[in-house]
């Protein structure tokens, strides 16, 4: 008898990584006003696996299984309800409603070359303009990423029920507005990715930062945020400057990845970090990117946030950071696009180049600060200030508002630590 727990591990993998495939998949076929049938099918093909695989062990080619079972569930499904339910466009939907053309017109569909697209044409549909960001994110975890509404919850720090509100709402929203699951042309792209970044780029922050985690890393959210932005710098139509930009700062954050966390799981700064464990091959791909990115006439944030980025993965050790040349990006950034969260990561560079007393200055003058009230980081970075001035008082005031804020376990532990040892 094959090992039960192993089978339920592999399924759980696999499950994550072709789940997001066979949606956007059987999503073309179905049309996305039917969303929720893709997933249902593919939800019954999970279960058919573990079923079958704990009585017969792995099949030899385990993605291949799951792709043949979804197909064929998904084929009873429209012999089924072909009378009363529309599938996928105009024309698609009377070739399914043919028993004569069902199959030919299911399998042409459904080929390997085509699945990219289709997971293309999800991340846009997930991103439309209609629907809010947060919706967009969550959209993109469930459909594309394969996660439960119980792993999106307890990512967010939410409820499964409003998760699943969420989720209801977009694809009413589909149904009701009858959105075509299309890629955009060339021009419509240019428009809309502005949005499929964004989405791509909250979700690796989430992953880099998590902010409602017993982690500060989630690895999990990142590789999902990498791949993603992968389908869109392999198509011709959207290999577009911003999007290689938005690799480089991905694959540049995500090399120091085994050097943020201690074996203990406490948080390691940037300036005790041991160099030796960031990934190289992820610098080099970084710069592949980037130096991609320098096509075309436009420089987004995430240019020079990559730029930044650069700066301390290129940079042998933390004294021979090149703080001047951070802090000209950040000029930049604050031209570009100005936030005051921005803002305060420009203190830190003022802080380092400069000193304690004009970064003081520079994080009192700071436009729109009352955007950071209740962001924790805000505390911590004038707490690591007033430490630098002396004033261990005024520290530790800052330090615990910063500790009252955050939900993260690791900046909870971190931040008790510069308390004791003021």
């Amino acid at each position: 008898m094959p090992d039960s727990l192993q089978i339920e591990s592999t399924v759980n993998h696999l499950f994550r990584h072709q789940a997001g495939k066979m949606v956007a998949v059987l999503t073309r076929i179905f049309g996305i006003h039917n969303l929720e049938l893709a997933e249902d099918v593919v939800q019954e093909t999970l279960i058919a696996a573990l079923e079958q695989w704990k009585i017969k062990g792995l099949p030899r080619n385990p993605e291949g299984w799951l792709f043949i079972v979804a197909k064929n569930k998904a084929l009873n499904l429209i012999k089924k309800q072909r009378s009363q339910v529309l599938f996928g466009n105009d024309e698609t939907n009377l070739l399914l409603r043919s028993g004569y053309t069902v199959d030919a017109t299911f399998n042409n569909l459904a080929t390997d070359t085509l699945i990219k697209d289709d997971q293309l044409r999800m991340m846009f549909a997930c991103c439309h303009p209609g629907i809010s960001e947060e919706n967009q994110i969550t959209l993109i975890l469930k459909t594309l990423c394969g996660f439960s509404t119980l792993e999106i919850a307890k990512a967010f720090l939410t409820s499964e029920d409003t998760i699943s509100k969420r989720l209801y709402r977009t694809k009413e929203f589909f149904r009701e507005n009858k959105i075509s699951f299309i890629i955009p042309n060339v021009e419509e792209i240019k428009i809309r990715i502005a949005a499929v970044l964004n989405a791509v780029y909250l979700l690796f922050n989430e992953g880099y930062n998590s902010t409602h985690s017993e982690e500060l890393v989630r690895k999990d959210l990142m590789e999902e945020a990498v791949i993603l932005c992968k389908l869109l710098t392999d198509n011709i139509n959207t290999q577009l400057p911003e999007v290689n930009a938005l690799m480089a700062l991905m694959c540049f954050h995500a090399s120091r990845n085994d050097s943020r966390i201690s074996a203990e799981g406490e948080i390691i700064l940037l300036a005790e970090q041991d160099r030796k464990k960031w990934n190289i091959a992820l610098i080099e791909e970084g710069i592949l990117y980037f130096n991609k990115a320098a096509s075309g006439d436009v420089i987004t944030s995430y240019h020079v946030e990559a730029a930044i980025a650069f700066e301390h993965c290129t940079s042998p050790h933390f004294a021979r950071t090149n703080w001047t040349a951070i802090l000209n990006h950040y000029e930049l950034l604050r031209k570009i696009k100005p936030s005051a969260i921005s803002e305060l990561n420009r203190t830190v560079a003022v802080l380092q180049l400069h000193g304690a007393e004009k970064a003081l200055k520079e994080l009192n003058d700071i436009k729109g600060k009352n955007k950071l009230a209740a962001y924790y980081l805000y505390y911590s970075t004038l707490g690591e200030i007033h430490h630098r001035l002396g004033n261990a008082t005024e520290a530790k005031k800052q330090f615990e508002t910063a500790l009252r804020l955050t939900l993260s376990e690791p900046e909870k532990r971190m931040l008790l630590n510069k308390i004791k040892n003021l």
